[in-house]
């Protein structure tokens, strides 16, 4: 049986969206719906979606999508739909088109914020929820050093010099990350283009942070983030982030209580989800939570 198959769907505005979707056959456990960061595709939750689709007990149907002009989806000719009440939106509408009315989330970074927005769209979909180095606060100074990797990192000619690059620029935050970690890493920030690595995203997803001004004071989502009182909660913050602060988990627990944390030695922003014994930890709460 093929590991996933495809999914395209319509956004409202009439775009091609693409999902990934890991079958577990006979399972009538809660589904999982990924969403992922930024710039990434469903490539970040692979091998996490095979491991909770084949390996975990009970296996559970892993969606991992795509927002507009990522990955397989359809680039939006206005740079300005690139923000998150829009691509939650498309999230909505895909699960809607799929008949999943409640599933257990897991979002990294920009997947956490969008996740924040479901609280206040339609708290009901949201069951227990994994939030991969995102909180209602994000640290300027990781915002910029987001936004200025993006604008300058170089353009590799193979995949090797890719994960040199990689390991450049990201290797002081990672240490922990073997040989196939990296590789694992470079080959779900690329897509394959006969043989050359290709950043899998439209450019002008970049625009949208040069609006960004690190001297203001940044809006925040503990609002929405206090609508998740009630949903199980589980956090995951790389010890060596920048853009999730300790602090800010702190409070987060504060607020929501039966909140769980899970912090990870010797990685950024954001932990490999299937490094670090995280697959089995995920696992073993989304079996007591849902």
């Amino acid at each position: 049986m093929a590991e996933y198959h495809d999914h395209f769907y319509q956004s409202e505005d009439g775009l091609q969206l693409h999902a990934r979707i890991y079958e577990a056959a006979g399972s009538s456990a809660l589904s999982v719906v990924c969403l992922p960061g930024l710039t990434r595709n469903a490539r970040d939750f692979h091998d996490l979606a095979i491991f909770l689709s084949s390996s975990a007990k009970p296996g559970r149907r892993v969606v991992v999508f795509e927002y507009r002009g990522r990955g397989q989806s359809q680039w939006d000719a206005d740079s300005t739909h690139y923000n998150v009440a829009t691509e939650a939106k498309d999230v909505l509408v895909g699960l809607d088109g799929l008949a999943i009315p409640r599933a257990a989330f897991i979002g990294t970074s920009r997947g956490g914020l969008i996740i924040h927005v479901l609280a206040a769209l339609r708290p009901d979909i949201l069951g227990p929820i994994v939030l991969n180095d995102i909180g209602p606060v994000i640290e300027p100074e990781g915002l910029v050093q987001i936004r200025d990797y993006l604008s300058t990192a170089p353009r590799p000619g193979s995949f090797n010099e890719a994960e040199t690059v990689q390991r450049k620029i990201h290797g002081a935050a990672f240490p922990s990350l073997s040989d196939e970690d990296w590789r694992r890493f470079v080959r779900a920030i690329y897509r394959d283009d006969a043989g050359r690595p290709v950043p899998d995203f439209d450019s002008a997803l970049i625009n949208g942070l040069w609006a960004f001004d690190p001297a203001k004071p940044m809006p925040d989502l503990w609002a929405q983030f206090d609508l998740l009182a009630a949903k199980p909660l589980l956090t995951i913050r790389g010890t060596n982030s920048r853009l999730l602060s300790q602090a800010t988990v702190e409070e987060m627990a504060r607020r929501h209580p039966g909140m769980e944390i899970e912090l990870v030695a010797g990685q950024g922003h954001a932990p490999l989800l299937e490094t670090a014994d995280l697959p089995a930890r995920i696992t073993k709460f989304l079996t007591r939570k849902s």
